[in-house]
């Protein structure tokens, strides 16, 4: 099965594998008959952020802002990173990933592999993290590197653009549906689905999923093990008036769904995935008569010797009790969350603007 990320794929016949992942019911419990939808990324070639990555360099060949053979430049945390080798090796780009020192060695040999030159940070930024490191290191890479193009994944219009095609096909897959679960990054692919969906799912409401540490839905930011989930700077790409509320989950939480899922569907994924399952399942368990859809970014490859790795979690104290119901904020700022928390108060930190 193919699917179109840009109107102008077709060019490339590696692009054209991209997407055409299944719609998929998840059971609550092992055994319920209670259930929500998930979208499985890890189906696809490249996982979900090719379809990022593909539109946005499709887009700026387009614009003729990505001239031919140019090197491609990018800050990652991995997921996309993989799209980005994808694309670019199809468009015939090379490309140069800033990374940092957390990235899982798996990870890094599988960048050696696809031939991705690697900018590894060793130091965290005192207030941005490795976030703020590597967006630091970046710019000295592509001020010292000629003709480069920055895709800019967190304020590129282009990044949700590449999820109309995934809206196109839960369209055909899914019933209509009432409630969408959403991980939170760079904002993209909650941007993309939404715009589509609601056009014509016009009452669905929108759950976003953030981590505990994030700054995007106006907690504090401080540092966090979960990677490709949450940030230290504030996206451009997030919309904050498609949300109906917010979700913040912890690791040690994230984990337990992690290998909860696993254990009872043999479907397995990163902390993206364990975080969007754990609020799913909630959401359906709060309303059994509502229908759910989230979004299952990645697989477990990356993460057997960490989220799956007993050793690595107990070393890190991860493996503590979790929280199983979320705590209630009134407003993002209340307090800060530990662990799960939940609000009904949407707030673009930036703007002041408010949504209930």
């Amino acid at each position: 099965m193919t699917t179109v990320t840009h109107p102008h794929d077709g060019r490339h016949g590696l692009l054209r594998s991209i997407g055409g992942t299944p719609l998929t019911a998840i059971p609550v419990a092992a055994g319920s008959a209670r259930h929500y939808w998930a979208k499985i990324e890890d189906a696809g070639l490249g996982g979900m952020k090719a379809r990022a990555a593909a539109s946005m360099l499709l887009a700026a060949i387009d614009r003729g802002d990505l001239a031919p053979g140019a090197p491609i430049i990018e800050s990652t945390s991995g997921t996309l990173g993989l799209g980005l080798a994808l694309a670019g090796r199809a468009l015939g780009h090379p490309v140069v990933l800033v990374v940092d020192r957390e990235l899982e060695p798996d990870m890094r040999r599988l960048f050696d592999i696809y031939g991705v030159h690697l900018e590894i940070v060793d130091t965290a930024h005192p207030e941005g993290g490795w976030q703020r490191a590597r967006l630091d290191r970046l710019a000295e890479v592509i001020a010292a590197t000629p003709n480069a193009y920055w895709p800019d994944q967190y304020n590129n219009p282009d990044n949700a653009l590449g999820y109309t095609a995934m809206a196109e096909e839960i369209l055909a897959q899914a019933e209509p549906m009432d409630v969408l679960v959403a991980s939170v990054g760079s904002g993209g692919h909650c941007a993309g689905l939404t715009r589509v969906l609601r056009r014509h799912w016009p009452r669905l409401r929108v759950v976003g999923v953030d981590s505990v540490g994030s700054r995007i839905f106006g907690q504090p930011s401080k540092e966090r093990i979960m990677r490709g989930l949450g940030s230290s700077i504030l996206p451009r790409n997030v919309v904050y008036t498609d949300y109906d509320e917010v979700h913040w989950v912890g690791p040690v939480e994230t984990i337990a769904s992690c290998r909860s899922l696993a254990a009872h569907t043999c479907l397995a994924g990163g902390w993206s995935t364990g975080a969007a399952a754990l609020v799913a399942n909630w959401v359906v368990r709060q309303d059994p008569t509502a229908r759910v859809l989230t979004v299952f970014p990645d697989g477990p490859h990356r993460y057997l010797h960490t989220i799956y790795s007993d050793a690595w979690c107990a070393q890190r104290g991860l493996l503590a009790e979790p929280h199983t119901e979320p705590t209630e904020l009134a407003t993002p700022e209340e307090r800060e969350v530990d662990g799960w928390g939940r609000c009904r108060v949407v707030r673009d930190p930036a703007a002041g603007q408010v949504r209930v």
